[in-house]
């Protein structure tokens, strides 16, 4: 399910920008920040709300992966394509709830970021396997439905490439689509395709021919990331497997030959 957790530890452990394609910039770091500032300001109350009621920040998460499913797999495959991504835009952005419970209530944990982390491969896969099937039925047009696929397909392997990269102790933050950038062109173009008065049948195509094109590029880019990182990995024991020459040993001293006490000769 998309994110951007507001809790300070729930937050570093998921990444609110995680996946970032570039690394932000100033500029971006500084537009996250006061993003994150305001549903922070907004959700606050709700956050208190349910944290007197004893709801854990782990069971906003599923209820938000839940309603991004469900939206997705009931309005997109209908053909209720801006309706669709109304309800799945309410779910994305409440998702911040569970990070602003998180810090409030001090519940953070590395199980609630792996929770999420998991949770948000369902959510990628019902928006676009929900475009896959409209596509493949109502939308006759085989062509979009594979490039929907596609795209879920190499949206997946973009994360799991950056999930392992980390996991194995490197950084794999590089690449041209991050997650984030990949559900905001295709949940925009998505509604611009059905906005009530507007005619633009070609928005949805193209936006999801450009995201077959740069996710794949973003995956060899973060491949090509870790590789660098793994090949002076390696060569740093490499340059010390030679064992250290030994220490010079000076040779022991004979014990000093003690003068004989027996009788001498006459």
């Amino acid at each position: 399910m998309p994110s951007a957790r507001g809790g300070a530890a729930r937050c570093a452990a998921r990444g609110t920008a995680r996946d970032a394609a570039r690394g932000p910039g100033p500029a971006a770091a500084a537009v996250l920040s006061r993003s994150r500032a305001f549903f922070t300001a907004v959700f606050t109350p709700l956050a208190r709300r349910l944290i007197a009621a004893d709801v854990p920040p782990d069971a906003v998460t599923a209820v938000g992966t839940i309603g991004v499913v469900l939206g997705a797999l009931t309005l997109f495959p209908t053909g209720h394509l801006f309706v669709g991504v109304l309800v799945v835009t309410v779910f994305v952005v409440s998702d911040t709830l569970d990070g602003v419970m998180a810090r409030l209530s001090g519940r953070s944990s590395t199980w609630g970021a792996y929770l999420d982390s998991t949770l948000d491969r369902f959510g990628d896969a019902a928006v676009f396997g929900g475009l896959a099937v409209w596509f493949a039925a109502g939308g006759h047009s085989r062509p979009l439905a594979l490039l929907a696929l596609w795209c879920l397909v190499f949206g997946s392997i973009t994360s799991y490439a950056k999930a392992r990269a980390e996991a194995l102790g490197m950084r794999a933050d590089v690449g041209i689509a991050e997650r984030a950038d990949r559900l905001v062109v295709v949940l925009v173009a998505t509604g611009l395709a059905d906005f009530p008065g507007l005619h633009l049948p070609y928005v949805l195509p193209a936006a999801l021919a450009l995201l077959a094109v740069a996710s794949p590029v973003t995956v060899v880019q973060r491949m090509l990331a870790v590789r660098r990182q793994a090949v002076a990995r390696d060569a740093v024991p490499a340059a010390t497997d030679d064992p250290p020459p030994a220490a010079a040993v000076a040779p022991e001293e004979s014990p000093p030959v003690e003068p004989s006490d027996g009788p001498g000769r006459g």
